[in-house]
This record gives C-alpha cells, sequence and structure tokens, in this order.
C-alpha cells in the first residue's frame, strides 16, 4: 500500500516463489483524491488444474499446454483503478519450453481465457515476460503443433511387410547354405545382405514392439539404436560390394560364370563390409556419444548427428545407381551383338531381368525416402520395397536359379518317397 505521504519514487517489484508483478502503483496513487493505493498479487500453485488450457478457444489443430501457474492481481480500497502505465508481469516456466510453441498471455473471463489487452513482451527458455493494461487473473499458453495421428493401415502394412520380408530373408539364407552352387558362383555379398538387414529388421521390430518397456533403460536404448546403426550400415556397404561384383559380371558378360574371386577375394570383401560400419559408429560414438538413443531408440536428428548415418548412405546411393546404369547400357550393348540363338537369346532375357530386378537388391529404391513426406503413395512404395529385398534376392538367385530349382525338386521328391514308404 501506498499513502499521501509517499516519499519514494519508485515501487518494488512484488514476488511470488515463481512469478513478480511490476506495476506503477505511486501514479495510480497520485489519479486518487485520496493519494493512496493499495495492489494485492497471489499466485496459485495448483489452481491450473482447474483453469485448464483447454478453455483457451483457439483452433483445434493445435495442442495447448499451461506454462505457469495461475496468478492475480488486483487493487483494493482503491477508488480509481485506472491504470497509469501497462503491468508487466514476469511467469516463470513450470514445463519445458517448445520452440516452436506459440506462447499467450491470457487472462480469465468469466469462462474461458483470453487475450485482450495482454501480449508477449520477451521469452526465453526459462521465463516469460507479460505486459497487460489492466488487472485480473493471469496465465501463461503455449500451443503447439498437434502431432500427426499415427496411420493404423500404414502401421499395419508395415508390420505385415516386415514380417514377409524376414521370411524370405531366411528362406534365402537357408537356399544359400543348403544348397550346392557351382565353383563359378559368389553369393558372398547377397548372403550377408540378408544377415545384415535380417538382424537389422528384426532387432527394429522387437524394439518398436516393447519400446515402453526398452525407453526407460536409456543405456539398453542407446546400444540398441548403435547396433541398428552398424547393422543398416553394413548392410547399405554390402549392396555397394554387389552392385560392384555384379558391375564385373555384366561386363564380362561372355564370362559371366567365372569366378569373381579371382577379381576380390572374400576375406576382403568381408573386412570391408563390416569394418567400414564398425569404424563409422565407432567414430560416431567418439564424437558424439550422446547422440544415440532417441525417443524410438534410433539416431538422435538434432545437431546434424543423423548425418552419420545419411551421409554413407547418400554416397553408396549414389554410386550403386551410377553403377546401375552402366549395367543396363553395357547389357543394352551386349544383347545387340548377341547371336539371334534362341537358347542364347532366352538366358539373355532371364539376366536382363534379373538385372532389372537388382534395382531394389542395391538398395537403390532407398532414394523414395527422399520423397515421401508429401506424398503417401510414395511412402507405401518405399515400404513395400525396402521391406521386401529378401523376397527380390530368394526370387532371383533362388527361385529363378535352374540348379537351385533341380535341387528342390530332388528334394521335394525324396520328402514324397519318404512319406510313402
Amino acid at each position: 500500500m501506498v499513502g499521501p505521504q509517499v516519499t519514494f519514487e519508485k515501487i518494488p517489484r512484488l514476488d511470488t516463489t515463481i512469478s513478480s508483478v511490476d506495476i506503477d502503483l505511486i501514479g495510480i496513487a497520485k489519479n486518487n483524491k485520496e493519494r493512496s493505493a493499495a495492489v494485492a498479487f497471489m499466485s496459485y500453485n495448483t489452481m491450473e488444474n482447474l483453469l485448464k488450457p483447454d478453455f483457451f478457444n483457439t483452433s483445434s489443430e493445435t495442442v495447448k499446454t499451461m506454462m505457469s501457474t495461475v496468478i492475480s492481481a488486483t487493487l483494493p480500497k482503491t477508488t480509481n483503478t485506472k491504470l497509469t502505465k501497462p503491468v508487466n508481469f514476469t511467469l516463470k516456466h513450470i514445463r519445458d519450453f517448445d520452440p516452436s510453441g506459440s506462447l499467450s498471455c491470457v487472462y480469465w473471463n468469466i469462462s474461458e481465457w483470453i487475450v485482450d489487452g495482454c501480449s508477449v513482451l520477451m521469452t526465453n527458455s526459462s521465463y516469460t515476460v507479460c505486459s497487460c493494461v489492466h488487472l485480473s487473473t493471469f496465465a501463461l499458453i503455449m500451443q503447439t503443433s498437434r502431432p500427426a495421428e499415427s496411420d493404423s493401415q500404414l502401421d499395419l502394412l508395415n508390420l505385415v511387410c516386415v514380417i514377409v520380408g524376414l521370411v524370405f530373408f531366411s528362406l534365402a539364407l537357408l537356399t544359400f547354405a543348403l544348397c550346392q552352387w557351382s565353383s563359378g558362383v559368389n553369393n558372398l555379398a547377397r548372403i550377408n545382405i540378408c544377415i545384415s538387414l535380417l538382424l537389422a529388421h528384426l532387432l527394429f521390430l522387437l524394439t518398436q514392439r516393447f519400446l515402453s518397456l526398452i525407453r526407460p533403460q536409456q543405456v539398453l536404448c542407446t546400444v540398441i539404436s548403435g547396433l541398428l546403426h552398424f547393422l543398416f550400415l553394413s548392410g547399405f556397404v554390402w549392396m555397394f560390394i554387389e552392385a560392384v561384383l555384379l558391375f564385373i559380371c555384366v561386363k564380362n558378360l561372355s564370362q559371366i560364370s567365372s569366378k569373381k574371386r579371382e577379381v576380390l577375394s572374400s576375406r576382403f570383401l568381408c573386412v570391408i563390409g563390416y569394418a567400414f560400419a564398425l569404424v563409422v559408429v565407432c567414430v560416431s560414438v567418439g564424437l558424439v556419444p550422446e547422440g544415440y538413443g532417441s525417443e524410438h531408440c534410433w539416431i538422435k536428428i538434432d545437431k546434424g548427428f543423423i548425418w552419420s548415418f545419411l551421409g554413407p548412405v547418400c554416397v553408396i546411393l549414389v554410386s550403386n545407381t551410377i553403377l546401375f546404369i552402366k549395367i543396363i547400357i553395357t547389357m543394352t550393348s551386349t544383347l545387340t551383338n548377341l547371336n539371334a540363338d534362341v537358347s542364347q537369346m532366352k538366358q539373355t532375357k532371364i539376366i536382363v531381368f534379373k538385372t532389372v530386378a537388382q534395382f531394389v537388391v542395391l538398395g537403390c529404391s532407398w532414394v523414395l525416402g527422399f520423397f515421401t513426406k508429401d506424398s503417401k503413395v510414395l511412402e507405401i512404395l518405399f515400404l513395400i520395397l525396402n521391406s521386401q529385398q529378401g523376397t527380390f534376392i530368394f526370387l532371383i538367385y533362388c527361385v529363378l536359379n535352374n540348379e537351385v530349382r533341380q535341387q528342390y525338386r530332388k528334394f521335394f521328391r525324396c520328402l514324397c518317397c519318404a512319406k510313402q514308404h
């Protein structure tokens, strides 16, 4: 309170635990005949649970969050309550501040929060200063964009596609392991693509299914995200190795059954296939150890750390796309020079079909991921193609392989004979 014998020029700031007010009480007192005025400033610790932000009538597309306690300021025992200057309230944030959110200084009017006469003077991550031309009950409300609702149908499609892909990865690995292959066939890259992506997709699927249990265990979540980084990246490195080996084969189409390991040894390829991914992950852990363990137990996208994965992947995708185009050009040139022998033409068409199908096996279809943001069709196509790399590998190198088909026939004949006996 101030009375007629006011000797100081500025009223002290009024503070509560997490809020304060600056009001020109001296100027208000001078405008009263009694030359006196009083201000009452209160903060309600749990009033935000009653006067909820939902009473703030704004777009339904936003999420409203109470960012401060509810405060109240009045001028009791004051005849002329007209303010000489706007009143400034400093409100400490009671929840985490979202830089993308929109803050509103609001006051309570009968049954709703409104903003008339109030504005935000300044704000930072800890507190906000509001300026109002009248006194009332005030609060600070933040509006943020409503998170996109998960598409249940898309989630179901994703689940089905991943499970189908895992099945065909397993079938391809069983075929590579159990069937007898000619000495000129090198399935090293295909086997390791299946192993890396099978483990990566399986781990990712299990992590998302049990995310509520894994997420509280921050160390486990971090380890899983690092392991996923390694497995997916090694899968892409093996796709690049497969592209190089395929290019060598097509370049020497007339000797397509020649041993590829004469050009690149299996031991050398294994070192490249896994050592590169391991080095990238180790360097990433050393430089930004907190970059792993996002909300979905994956690489965190802030501070550009996601490029520890996207960088190598982009280089591999560009390289594989260039190699794929060269393969197509080389195949076209070779076909024009072949004799018009029917059996040879038939075999060549199969080779062409396999080469075109390699578009998916080599991971070139992952490029669609950069264009799926605004297109549901591209998102579905991206999901289907890249979850079925195992299916394409099984189709191209197992189902369409004459030697494998013959071995399958012998196996089923033996199985039928065993049942008859």
